[in-house]
């Protein structure tokens, strides 16, 4: 028997109204969770759009949040969802326009498997494997060196590095970013272990998430998305222990394009 991937109570007769961080008063209605991010959200009676929508909640119709949740159940789990066929037919209609590239990289560079666990890898952190030529020519040229998953991943990501920032601040003139104060990251990057951390004080992990996690809601509070700049050795473990934080995305210094502007938001401590 399989296990649910997202589930939810939808009131088909009525609308959702969510408050996006800050509201101006308070709707008569079923208190609820908007099912694909967790924001507090009420079920209201159509009538009752206009009034949310003045007090700052916004509001959508059943069908649309089914849609949305749908969505968002898809895209947090692509990873589990890509297997070798899929992979090989991304690959077979690369074929037909980059032959050589194809036949340069799987079998004579790396197998199948090793690039399917960096699509997976990829995926795992809702970044889109459709630029599959960009994916390919980066493992093409990295696979001689390293046959490591993990790797060939940040390499990947380095070559994406333009697209992973469009999707997360796309229109926006600055990318605002949050860093580690020198002596924290310095502390991570000599506990540093194979994509691990080990030695480390106890309970510091769990106060980093909580500035982050403090952070990373200020930062949507301000329309923002929470951006942690961090240096290429930490940041897959760093990545992977700050997954449940909303709205942080955690790169590496060399994933951001030399002509993107940054701007400074706060420095997180010990």
């Amino acid at each position: 028997m399989g296990v649910p991937l997202g589930e939810g109570q939808i009131e088909t007769d009525k609308e959702l109204a969510i408050n996006p961080g800050q509201v101006f008063g308070e709707l008569n209605g079923l208190p609820t969770k908007d099912p694909a991010f967790g924001l507090d959200a009420i079920w209201i009676d159509r009538a009752q759009q206009e009034e949310a929508q003045m007090l700052g909640y916004t509001v959508v119709d059943a069908s649309t949040v089914v849609a949305t949740h749908i969505s968002q159940v898809l895209q947090e789990h692509a990873h589990e969802l890509i297997g070798h066929e899929e992979l090989q037919q991304l690959l077979d209609r690369l074929a037909k326009t980059a032959p050589k590239l194809v036949e340069e990289l799987t079998p004579k560079t790396l197998p199948m498997a090793t690039i399917l666990r960096v699509a997976q890898n990829l995926l795992a952190e809702q970044i889109p494997v459709r630029n599959i030529r960009k994916i390919a020519e980066t493992l093409a040229d990295h696979g001689a060196k390293s046959q490591d998953p993990d790797a060939l991943t940040s390499a990947v990501r380095v070559a994406l590095g333009r697209q992973i920032v469009q999707s997360i601040s796309a229109g926006a003139e600055e990318l605002p970013v949050l860093t580690l104060e020198p002596e924290l990251e310095q502390i991570l990057n000599n506990s540093s272990q194979n994509g691990s951390v080990a030695g480390l004080e106890p309970g510091l992990v769990e106060r980093i998430h909580q500035s982050l996690a403090e952070q990373a809601s200020n930062q949507e509070s301000a329309g923002e998305s929470a951006v942690l700049l961090v240096g290429p050795v930490v940041r897959p473990w760093l990545a992977k222990m700050m997954k449940g934080i909303r709205n942080l995305h955690v790169l590496a210094y060399n994933e951001v394009p030399d002509d993107r502007k940054i701007r400074m938001v706060a420095s997180v401590g010990q």
